[in-house]
């Protein structure tokens, strides 16, 4: 293998060790995380500058400022978000991306194997999974800075290289042209962090008298703002098939990065020597992937300080960009919350989930409350809507359940957030169990003539029927405050009517039987009246059963707060 060869596959080869060490470690910051997530997701939804604070605690956990950003795109989108609040997550997404850069500007090359074996023993070993996921962030740290070194080894080869030096003095000399490759780099790699992670690498090669860099930080600051730029594009593919408001996030994202560049592209000398200035001292080739990391951090502080009071105005831009216009429908059977990019932020995607439970549930609520008003001359067509109402609880809940399964088999869930997802696989069984048992209600009653002694019930029956579904749509609305608030007073609520429910079954049988043989109903309608009181107690069961789930295992207040 020639060495043109060699250094390119060392040098893909290294990358690729970056950029898999990082996704490592950002899995596994998040699993050490946990609920801790939850705390910094809390922040989210209060004032811009408590949000930039969220956005860059956020992106330091996840390592990644694309992810934070998806994630703020997944919460406009599903209307948990307002769009200035989303923009001031981007600003901080911006700022926590910069931690990446400092930390690999620390020369820590002699200790890469330590981190690796450590890490390994320690994730190899614990048998606790918090421990094991903090093993397993110090073995992903090592794999990423062995990375980094396996690209500068590669690299060493280039500085000598007379053609080579010469196409980087071309960009150097030529700051546009240095734009154009840091934002081309990021596109194709589709990470900021490793992009500048392979500059401050190159940069750290020296020129022919061994003391200045190849390249000099004013050749790397044109070449830092596309990589800036190019990180856009994350966000823009996240935006594709979202909201309007989440195409807005998206494109306020590109806004904020590209005015920054288009500003600081005027500046690079100046700029370059005032992080020197704050910088430490000593030869170029020594200090400058410090300077490529300062510049980093100090461009999307500068751009985070100027934008946090004009969010207004950049609302406004991206409004202008992407005006008002009408959007199409959404069927009550799609899901309006879920969110498949943020399947690896498991913290925000089960915010998610339980909001779109929720929803599920109100949904079933509606529902009864329609079936229990069974007197009603729009009978027959109260039980049509009825009907289509359960079957859309029912393609939701397909959905939702779906969707905690690629949860599952992403491997992303802590030991905590895999019990709370079976506990919310549970509550959705039993909320389409009870939409197939109303179903089936509602379709027995509308081949009923209820009201026709001669064909169908008494209007005894009827009373007794409604008075029964009127208390199972209550218990069903006391599990959905349940879920709302968490208040334990409508989980006793729901046993207490449980129990009126079996009274009422026993004594409902009887007095049919009673009604039967004065000849008030007749004999050939005992199956079907026995099937609905059946129904009626399962559906009972169900409410029990939803409301003890969300009691002792799920907390849904917990997530949407």
């Amino acid at each position: 293998m020639n060495s043109s060869v060699q250094i390119v596959f060392g040098l893909l080869g290294g990358l690729a060790l970056f950029i898999f060490g990082m996704n490592m470690m950002s899995e596994c910051l998040q699993k050490a995380a946990g609920e801790k997530m939850k705390a910094i997701l809390a922040l989210l939804t209060k004032n811009p500058v408590l949000g930039v604070l969220a956005g860059a605690l956020t992106t330091a956990v996840l390592q990644s400022s694309s992810a934070a950003t998806v994630m703020a795109i997944g919460f406009v989108s599903a209307g948990l978000m307002s769009l200035p609040q989303a923009i001031s997550i981007i600003l901080g997404a911006n700022i926590g991306t910069t931690i990446t850069a400092q930390i690999i500007a620390f020369k820590i090359s002699d200790y890469i194997y330590v981190f690796i074996f450590l890490g390994f023993l320690v994730s190899f070993f614990a048998r606790s999974e918090k421990v094991k996921n903090i093993g397993q962030t110090v073995f992903a740290f090592g794999l990423l800075f062995l990375g980094i070194e396996t690209m500068g080894g590669v690299m060493k080869p280039l500085a000598a290289s007379p053609i080579f030096t010469e196409m980087i003095g071309k960009v150097s000399h030529v700051p546009v042209l240095g734009v154009l490759v840091g934002t081309l780099m990021t596109v194709v790699v589709q990470s900021s962090s490793a992009t500048i992670a392979v500059l401050q690498n190159f940069a750290s090669q020296a020129a022919a008298d061994g003391t200045t860099s190849i390249i000099g930080l004013t050749g790397a600051i044109p070449i830092l703002l596309g990589d800036n730029i190019g990180t856009t594009i994350t966000a823009l593919l996240a935006s594709v098939g979202q909201s309007r408001d989440a195409k807005r996030t998206a494109l306020a994202h590109c806004v904020f990065n590209i005015s920054g560049s288009l500003i600081f592209i005027w500046l690079v000398k100046p700029y370059a020597a005032l992080i020197q200035f704050i910088s430490p001292r000593g030869a170029e080739v020594d200090v400058i992937s410090r300077q490529i990391a300062n510049a980093h951090t100090g461009f999307n502080l500068i751009m985070t300080l100027l934008w946090i009071p004009l969010i207004w105005l950049l609302v406004k831009i991206v409004t202008v960009l992407i005006p008002d216009g009408e959007e199409g429908g959404q069927k009550a059977s799609e899901p309006r919350y879920l969110d498949d990019k943020l399947i690896g932020q498991p913290a925000a995607a089960l915010k998610l989930v339980a909001e779109e439970i929720v929803r599920c549930s109100s949904m079933m609520e509606n529902a009864l409350q329609k079936i229990a008003d069974i007197s009603s001359k729009e009978r027959q067509s109260r039980m049509k809507e009825v009907v289509t109402e359960v079957e859309a609880v029912q393609g939701l809940g397909e959905s939702i359940t779906e969707y905690l399964a690629n949860l599952f088999a992403a491997g992303v869930l802590t030991e905590e957030q895999a019990g709370q997802t079976a506990g919310m696989m549970y509550v959705l069984g039993d909320v389409d169990r009870m939409a197939n048992l109303s179903g089936d209600i509602a379709t027995t009653l509308i081949g009923q003539k209820l009201k026709n002694k001669k064909s169908g019930f008494s209007k005894e029956a009827i009373k007794d029927l409604e008075k029964s579904l009127k208390i199972i749509s209550h218990m069903y609305s006391g599990t959905v405050r349940v879920m709302e608030t968490g208040d334990t007073q409508y989980v006793s609520n729901v046993a207490k009517r449980r129990e009126k429910i079996m009274e009422l079954d026993l004594k409902m049988r009887k007095d049919h039987m009673k009604r039967v043989s004065n000849g008030k109903c007749k004999a050939e309608h005992t199956k079907v009246y026995h099937k609905i009181l059946h129904n009626i107690d399962r559906m009972s069961n169900s409410c029990v059963n939803i409301a003890d789930v969300v009691q002792d295992t799920v907390d849904f207040r917990y997530f949407m707060e």
